[in-house]
C-alpha cells in the first residue's frame, strides 16, 4: 500500500494559500464518511511524480495526518494553468464494506505475439479506460488485456477481460469494445485531372510569360510602319486628277488658237 504524509492546517485564506504553495506545500482536503473533512497539505517534492502517473486516481493511498492513518482515494486535482504543477487536491475516504465508481486505465500485453500486429496491421484503442464498480477492498490498478494470437478484424470485448473478484462494468447492457486489430491504412494520392494539366500548360500562351510583352509590341510597331508607308502612295494617286486636268485645259487652248 502506497503511504503519503500529510499535516492538518488552518491556512484558510488566499494569501496563506499561496505563501503554503511557495513554501513548497500543496494545499488538500479530505472528505467523506461519517467523519469531518479535513484540511491538510502535502509535500509538493513527494507527490510531484506519482500525480503524472496514469493510475494515480484509481489508486487507494495511505494517508498519514499527523501519525493518524486514513485510507484515501484521490478524487480531484487542481493544475496551475501555466505551469501545469498541481496546486490542489481532493482525498475521499473509503469505508470498509464500500463500493466505488472508478474509471480503471487498461493496460495491453503480448503484443509482440500478435499475428495481425506482425502482418502490418494496428492496434485500434476504443476505450483507455474502462469504468468499474469496485469493492472498497478489491480496486485493481489496471485492466489487463492480452493481445497474444489476435488476428487482424480481431475485436477485444469486456467480456474477454478477466476481472478481480466482485468488480463489474458500469456498462451491463452490451458486451461493448475496448479495441480492435485492424488492416493498414494506406493513403493513395489523387491523379492530376485534365483540367488542372491544362492550367499548367496556359502560362506558356499568355502575355505573363517572359518576351510576351515584348513581341506584341514589336508587331504594333510594324503595323505604324506599313501604315505610314501606304499614305505616300495615297498622296500620289490624289495628285493624278490635277495633272490631268491641266493637260485637258492646255488642249483647250491649243484649238481656240
Amino acid at each position: 500500500m502506497n503511504i503519503i504524509k500529510a499535516t492538518k492546517r488552518t491556512t484558510a485564506s488566499t494569501g496563506q494559500i499561496n505563501k503554503l504553495r511557495s513554501e513548497g506545500f500543496i494545499p488538500a482536503v479530505l472528505y467523506g464518511g461519517k467523519k469531518n473533512n479535513i484540511n491538510i497539505s502535502l509535500k509538493k517534492l513527494h507527490l510531484k511524480d506519482i500525480v503524472k502517473t496514469e493510475t494515480f486516481m484509481s489508486k487507494v493511498f495511505d494517508l498519514d495526518i499527523d501519525g493518524s492513518p486514513e485510507r484515501v482515494l484521490p478524487r480531484e486535482v487542481a493544475y496551475d494553468p501555466v505551469s501545469d504543477e498541481p496546486i490542489h487536491i481532493d482525498f475521499i475516504r473509503i469505508e470498509k464494506g464500500s463500493k466505488i465508481i472508478l474509471e480503471i486505465p487498461v493496460k495491453f500485453i503480448n503484443s509482440d505475439k500478435s499475428p495481425g500486429l506482425k502482418k502490418g496491421g494496428v492496434l485500434n484503442i476504443v476505450r483507455r479506460k474502462v469504468e468499474l464498480r469496485c469493492p472498497s477492498e478489491n480496486i485493481p490498478d489496471e485492466i489487463v488485456v492480452d493481445l497474444d494470437n489476435t488476428e487482424i478484424n480481431s475485436s477485444l470485448k469486456i467480456s474477454s477481460v478477466k476481472l478481480p473478484e466482485n468488480v463489474v462494468p458500469t456498462i451491463t447492457d452490451r458486451d461493448f469494445v475496448i479495441a480492435t486489430v485492424v488492416s493498414p491504412t494506406i493513403l493513395v494520392e489523387p491523379e492530376k485531372t485534365e483540367e488542372v494539366a491544362a492550367e499548367g500548360e496556359a502560362p506558356a500562351e499568355g502575355v505573363t510569360e517572359e518576351g510576351a510583352a515584348p513581341d506584341a509590341e514589336g508587331k504594333k510597331e510594324d503595323a505604324g510602319k506599313e501604315k505610314a508607308a501606304a499614305k505616300p502612295a495615297d498622296d500620289k494617286s490624289k495628285a493624278a486628277p490635277s495633272d490631268k486636268g491641266q493637260s485637258a485645259g492646255k488642249e483647250k487652248e491649243a484649238k481656240k488658237k
